[in-house]
């Protein structure tokens, strides 16, 4: 009978392990499939936010890609240098601004200024304004703020007053040391004095240069070498202590301005008055080129 009892015993014993260690197996079982379930609930949490950062990097990218690829909406005209539309979306009231004789002392200064703005310009360079490291840097700076390098001659020679040779010697030489400091060759043309010849028409032509010269600007004439009579000139048009009574500021307007201490002293508030007038000022990148 003892026997019996212990036998008995000895078998509940077993059974109650056994149960004891399927348990255990369940339950880790259980753990190992809620860890599993709370690591694919991360990973299915963190995916889409890799997915926004994707999407969001190449909505940029495309946009990116849409800007560079943009087809140019104006053009200049051959005969008044103004900006004419050559698109039925283009802005007409806009105004194009340049500035010639770059870099001598100010020419960074006014690249900062147009930057802050957001407004965009042609900075016409001259070869002779180039013969320091700092000058060249000062160029390669205005260039990587996004505005267009143009060629305004190596020394502000009068072509007219030069044989052909020297006339393209002036224009040629000058693209081919824009091109070593920046990278790229000019695309605009502007002779000094805006006096061309049928020669360096054609050059420019074939350079793949679009010339132009100006609708106004009066900071290189005595009476407006002041930033306050400046700023009233550029944004009325009108200068009449030179004889210009009536105002020349008109939609596709091609605003000439220097690299000159009063000119950047003025350049904010010539612009805060176009603006105040409506105008919008054209980006050169949007100006059709022979390229």
């Amino acid at each position: 009978m003892k026997n019996i009892v212990w036998l008995i015993m000895v078998m509940i014993a077993l059974l109650m392990s056994a149960c004891g260690d399927v348990t255990t197996d369940v339950e880790e079982e259980a753990g190992q499939d809620k860890e599993q379930e709370q690591t694919t609930g991360k990973e299915e949490k963190e995916q889409p936010h890799e997915e926004n950062e994707e999407s969001a990097y190449q909505e940029t990218q495309d946009e990116q890609n849409q800007a560079d690829s943009a087809e140019p909406v104006y053009r200049i005209d051959d005969e008044t240098s103004s900006v004419i539309p050559i698109d039925e979306k283009a802005t007409e009231k806009v105004v194009l601004l340049t500035v010639d004789d770059v870099p001598d002392k100010y020419a960074l200064e006014m690249a900062r200024t147009l930057e802050k703005l957001d407004a965009k310009a042609i900075f016409f360079v001259n070869g002779h304004f180039l013969d320091t490291s700092e000058r060249q840097d000062a160029l390669q700076q205005i260039h990587e703020m996004g505005f267009e390098i143009g060629n305004h001659t190596n020394s502000h020679s009068y072509l007219p007053d030069l044989p052909e040779d020297e006339q393209k010697e002036e224009i040629v030489s000058l693209n081919d040391t824009v091109e070593d400091i920046i990278g790229e060759r000019p695309q605009f043309f502007r002779a000094p004095n805006g006096a061309n010849t049928d020669f360096t028409r054609q050059l420019a032509e074939d350079e793949d240069m679009v010339l132009m010269n100006w609708t106004y600007g009066y900071d290189y004439f005595e009476p407006y070498m002041d930033a306050e009579k400046l700023t009233e000139a550029m944004v009325t048009g009108k200068a009449p202590e030179v004889d210009v009574p009536h105002s020349l500021l008109k939609p596709g307007a091609n605003l000439l301005m220097h690299d000159r201490e009063w000119t950047a002293a003025a350049l904010e508030d010539i612009f805060s008055g176009l603006r105040d007038k409506g105008y919008k000022i054209v980006d050169p990148d949007a100006i059709q080129t022979r390229e």
